[in-house]
């Protein structure tokens, strides 16, 4: 069996592979509300044969909001709204499902990134908050520093929207603190300037994520796992680094976290990031041997031989793919029959078997495909 095609335990759940769909913004809902997109976006990802299909970043609260057209978890009609995508992805496959919740911040307002991606016109835009009053970028208004009393609302709404995730049935959460969004914010010193007890010290700017982490996790049963996602660098001098991420990322562990996912960069338009095949792998070696939690790899690996190796050299226990996905969702399947491995597929796909990969594909569990028999 190869490291690819081997199950991974995440906390209570385990994962048939170790390939991972990222979480990747649609910018498709209708007030925080998914929509027939979701279904037919999420259905399809869901018939790709990796082990964990994770759904896009999805707001706690309306000004959470990366654009207007974000997913959210903070209402009963967002709620209803999710219920039948996940259902109907649940029942057809066998694939793991997973949320991303995440608070944009000073990134907030924004427009989607076929339309530029800088904010909102000024008669659509909301009022946005960071840890303090710096903008995101010369283009992007001035969030407000958050008061004390923007923090305890904030920390509640990452626990509402996590029970709302328990109650549609998700095998797992992700809290998001990447990508320059507001928990990153809060870790990093370039955009952390408050003087209160979540700023200054790297004690003080780990303060809220490790808050709304414990909250999250207080708040759930132990079967259901919540990890991070971080950005393990600024890619800025003087920013957020690997060294202070190693620090946070015991403490998650600490505190129960089931995974880390390691990407980075985002916080700001100064970054200077050496993109290329694999390039955040280093960041996520360098974190797995410092933990026991496993750790997600991501960042341009779009080669199942790049993959497999990436699993061989240590440097992360399982393997993201984003746009990958998008290209070619079916990726798992391509990957498994270059390594001669097997995937599961829903049973109207198991005659795609290709002649010269006889055994490629294995039927779902039993408890799956009578639950897509009986719909």
């Amino acid at each position: 069996m190869t490291a690819l095609f081997s199950p991974l335990p995440l906390g209570n759940v385990e994962l048939s592979n170790r390939i991972v769909i990222a979480p990747m913004c649609t910018y498709s809902a209708a007030e925080g509300c998914a929509t027939d997109w979701h279904l037919m976006h999420y259905g399809q990802l869901a018939q790709s044969g990796a082990g964990l299909l994770i759904v896009e970043s999805t707001a706690v609260e309306a000004m959470g909001r990366i654009s207007p057209w974000d997913l959210g978890l903070w209402s009963d009609a967002s709620e209803a709204a999710m219920r039948p995508v996940v259902e109907h992805v649940c029942r057809f496959s066998g694939i793991k499902l997973g949320v991303q919740l995440n608070h944009a911040g000073r990134k907030a307002s924004s427009l989607q990134p076929w339309a530029g991606g800088g904010p909102l016109p000024q008669d659509q835009a909301w009022p946005t908050v960071g840890p303090s009053a710096l903008s995101a970028a010369p283009e992007v208004p001035m969030p407000a520093a958050a008061t004390l009393a923007d923090l305890v609302r904030i920390k509640k709404a990452f626990v509402d929207a996590a029970l709302r995730a328990q109650r549609l049935g998700y095998d797992l959460i992700e809290l998001h603190a990447a990508h320059g969004y507001l928990l990153h914010q809060f870790l990093s010193p370039l955009s952390n300037q408050r003087t209160d007890n979540y700023g200054g010290s790297l004690e003080n700017r780990l303060r809220l994520l490790l808050e709304v982490f414990a909250a999250v996790r207080a708040a759930l049963p132990d079967s259901l796992p919540v990890g991070v996602r971080i950005s393990a660098m600024d890619w800025i001098e003087g920013g957020w680094d690997v060294e202070q991420s190693a620090v946070l990322a015991k403490e998650l562990q600490a505190l129960g976290s089931a995974f880390l996912h390691v990407s980075s960069g985002g916080l700001s338009p100064a970054q200077k990031i050496p993109v290329g095949p694999g390039y955040q792998l280093p960041l996520a070696r360098a974190l797995r041997a410092q933990l026991t939690m496993p750790v997600i790899g991501v960042g341009l690996i779009t080669d199942p031989l790049q993959a497999q190796a990436a699993l061989d050299a240590g440097d992360a226990d399982a393997i993201a793919i984003a746009r990958a996905a998008l290209f070619n969702p079916r990726w798992p399947w391509h990957a498994a029959q270059v390594l001669g491995a097997q995937v599961t597929a829903a049973a109207p796909y198991l005659r795609g078997e290709p002649h010269g990969a006889r055994g490629l594909f294995a039927p779902l569990a039993p408890a799956a495909a009578a639950a897509a028999a009986a719909a």
